[in-house]
């Protein structure tokens, strides 16, 4: 996939380089000459340029660009005017990062939805929300190794975890099944929750919509997320 990283901080630096590390073209965008070099010889490219110059940022390949993603973290302003110049460009897929609640309401008035909370969320996280298809969460163990929460593959709907083997033909292991159930509220009203199913059996059949927790190298998992679209 192809992305152009705009802020190249502790966050949006390190996210750049992960997602490189994983195999992307990433171009990583910043108005700071000492962060741009830093990384020049870690990412694909690398720009030192002020993006909130709408002019300047028509230059960058956007129509070839699969996500943009501002990262931008110590200016709000920037950051607003850095999202909603993309926003006008019709990006085909735009992710802007929040610092406090009032900033994350301005992005979505401006019709961002996917928004980036760096304080809750890593770098490690992201990288793989957004290389592995169908990815919801992710908890990364060490380099090599992590635990996803993936929607489970279209051509396994129907299928036993016995059927589908996990483990003899992806070579992941399934932690747990999250399925969502209907429950009544105080008021008598329902609601739909998440429930997790516990340490799933053999014969425990996957369903449409079911989230499912595995466990595996980091290559592993990515393979598994692929099935989904072959």
């Amino acid at each position: 996939m192809k992305f152009i990283i705009i802020g190249l901080g502790n966050f949006g630096g390190s996210l750049a380089e992960k997602l490189t590390q994983q195999g992307n073209e990433v171009i990583g965008v910043d108005s700071r000459s000492e962060k741009v070099v830093a990384l020049k010889d870690k990412l694909s490219h690398t720009i030192c340029m002020n993006a909130t110059d709408q002019s300047a940022i028509t230059h960058l390949p956007l129509k070839n660009t699969d996500i943009v993603m501002v990262c931008i973290g110590e200016d709000e302003g920037a950051n607003i005017m850095v999202t909603a110049h993309f926003k006008n460009l019709g990006v085909k897929r735009l992710i802007s990062r929040a610092i406090n609640p009032l900033h994350e309401s301005v992005l979505q008035a401006i019709g961002v939805n996917e928004i980036v909370r760096p304080e809750e969320e890593t770098a490690e996280r992201w990288a793989k929300k957004l290389c592995l298809k169908g990815v919801i969460d992710s908890f990364e163990l060490n380099k090599s190794y992590s635990i996803v929460e993936i929607v489970v593959p279209e051509k396994y709907i129907g299928k036993t975890i016995e059927e589908v083997k996990f483990r003899e033909l992806h070579n992941v292991l399934i932690l747990t099944i999250i399925r969502d159930a209907q429950e009544k509220s105080f008021l008598g009203r329902s609601k739909t929750v998440a429930n997790v199913q516990g340490i799933p059996e053999p014969t425990t059949m996957l369903q449409k919509d079911d989230i499912i927790v595995i466990y595996g190298n980091n290559e592993d998992l990515q393979r598994f997320a692929k099935v989904k679209y072959e």
